[in-house]
């Protein structure tokens, strides 16, 4: 356990998927990390062990990338015996329709104004699923334990947030202030969903964050939950480096 007043959460957003490779639409299918994705995990796990971190206990959403992902980084810390806990709460946002399509494709197709606003829009949700489509949440085995009327169709980036940030304050805000210290791995998305609560951010603002891929950043809360410091655990170049990256992929291709 710390010996401080303050809290400790680290967050940390999976690696490459087979998925991000292709430049595919992912959302809630359940792709795997590359070779590559994987040798991120590793050295976030690295990162995390060689600065001098633990913790108590972790989070991760029901997709293996994230679990996996955590998984490689409690390996290299040798803490695999750490509780983790698994809700589709902190799944990546649910891109509907778009779920499987092409991200360049999809800019020829619909302009790449309009992809930009279904991935960078707060409040627009892209085209939802037919009912029963094999994409459809209610039809698959994974959220069989959740209430049908709980799961999606499509989701924007603001019910990302009606169902990540609830989760947050019932279960993990409480660890964090009997003293755990905390990891969450999880998406893109619902990782945004987190930081414009926890940083207190507008709509417009948290649409301009874009969290590196495999890259832990470490926050310190006081007691009043402000932030005394947030900082991301590796090499300033390449964290900058994938910050880009991850910026560039909604183009159309040149």
């Amino acid at each position: 356990m710390a010996d401080d007043q303050n809290m400790h959460l680290v967050i940390i957003r999976h690696g490459e998927s087979e998925w991000n490779k292709l430049n595919l639409f992912t959302g809630w299918t359940d792709v795997d990390l590359t070779d590559t994705g994987r040798a991120e995990a590793a050295a976030g796990g690295k990162a995390l062990k060689e600065q001098g971190f633990d913790f108590d206990v972790c989070y991760t959403s029901l997709l293996k990338r994230a679990i996996h992902t955590l998984n490689i980084v409690l390996d290299e810390m040798d803490r695999a015996w750490l509780p983790v806990h698994k809700t589709w709460r902190l799944n990546e946002r649910h891109y509907g329709a778009l779920q499987g399509l092409n991200k360049a494709k999809a800019a020829e197709e619909h302009g790449e104004e309009q992809v930009l606003i279904w991935r960078r829009s707060f409040d627009v949700q892209p085209p939802a699923l037919t009912p029963g489509d094999e994409r459809d949440p209610h039809v698959q085995a994974m959220f069989r334990d959740v209430p049908q009327e709980d799961l999606p169709y499509t989701e924007c980036l603001k019910d990302t947030i009606a169902r990540a940030w609830p989760y947050f304050e019932q279960e993990i805000k409480p660890q964090l202030e009997s003293g755990k210290r905390v990891l969450i791995a999880a998406h893109g998305n619902s990782l945004r969903a987190l930081v414009m609560q926890l940083e207190h951010l507008t709509p417009e603002e948290i649409l301009k964050v874009n969290i590196p891929t495999g890259v832990p950043c470490s926050y310190t809360f006081d007691k009043d939950w402000n932030i005394l410091d947030k900082h991301y655990i590796g090499d300033p170049a390449t964290i900058e480096a994938k910050i880009n990256a991850v910026a560039n992929q909604g183009k159309a291709k040149k």
